[in-house]
């Protein structure tokens, strides 16, 4: 038995010896989705959804929507993004209660709403990091972040410009982290700071108030603009859009599955 020890330690070096390890997983995560000029979209907050849209594109509530609806409007060849509120605290979203008092300012005009104190990233980072991480478990494709722009309006804080580039960019940047594309949402005075940040723009209402031309630099870069108009006929808006490249359309206030989309 003794002299039977040498020759198995010499087989099992040998084995081992000509067993190689396993490859390393050297795959690439997959490339976020970067959204073009021109496609068509749907932008639904409310109501019951209607999944029959024929379009590319949708964008609905991240939190009022199960990732099987996700799954759903993938299996139809959509892809999806994830509407959240990140520079304003709303009283009926369940993670409300986590937001300290200290963060809260000023109304922003719609019922239950309040400014954000965007200065305090401390605070912000980790509960914006945690809504993000919601969009992607459920399998968005990328995030609407709203009120971004609060330096501009009666927030209750002393925002300022540079305040608000920190910010916004914060919330690329864990977009990215998390493999989602991000939108530009409104905030047209900082597209030449921000550009490079963003993949694609949300604008409302750039037609109402005569100001399109200045979302040109999102489509010049290949990146999509989508565009609502409230107030203004699609006839009236539609042609202007259709020469910048925009991605327009006429919705409700209240977001509903109603629209009038610009044909190509």
């Amino acid at each position: 038995m003794r002299r039977l020890l040498p020759l198995l330690a010499l087989l099992l070096f040998a084995a081992a010896c000509t067993t190689a390890p396993p490859p390393p997983d050297d795959r690439a995560p997959a490339p976020r989705w970067q959204p073009r000029p021109g496609l068509a979209w749907q932008w639904q907050l409310s109501g019951r959804l209607d999944p029959a849209v024929d379009v590319p594109v949708y964008d609905i509530d991240g939190f009022d929507h199960p990732a099987a609806t996700v799954a759903d409007l993938h299996r139809r060849g959509r892809k999806v993004i994830c509407y959240l509120s990140t520079g304003a605290w709303e009283d009926f979203r369940p993670d409300a209660a986590k937001f300290p008092k200290s963060l809260l300012g000023k109304g922003n005009g719609w019922p239950g709403e309040r400014w954000l104190d965007i200065r305090r990233t401390d605070l912000l980072a980790p509960l914006m990091a945690a809504r993000l991480d919601m969009c992607r478990a459920k399998g968005f494709d990328a995030v609407e972040p709203d009120n971004m722009d609060g330096y501009a309006n009666p927030t209750g804080f002393p925002l300022t410009p540079a305040d608000q580039l920190r910010y916004n960019r914060l919330i690329a940047r864990l977009a990215h982290e998390r493999g989602l594309a991000v939108a530009l949402k409104n905030d047209l005075d900082q597209i030449p700071q921000l550009l490079p940040d963003f993949d694609f723009a949300v604008n409302e209402q750039c037609a109402e108030y005569g100001e399109c031309e200045r979302l040109t630099p999102f489509v010049k870069a290949g990146k999509a603009v989508f565009h609502v108009e409230y107030e203004r006929d699609p006839e009236d808006f539609c042609p202007r859009a259709r020469e910048l490249g925009l991605s327009s359309m006429r919705k409700e206030y209240d977001l509903g599955a109603w629209r009038r989309a610009c044909q190509p």
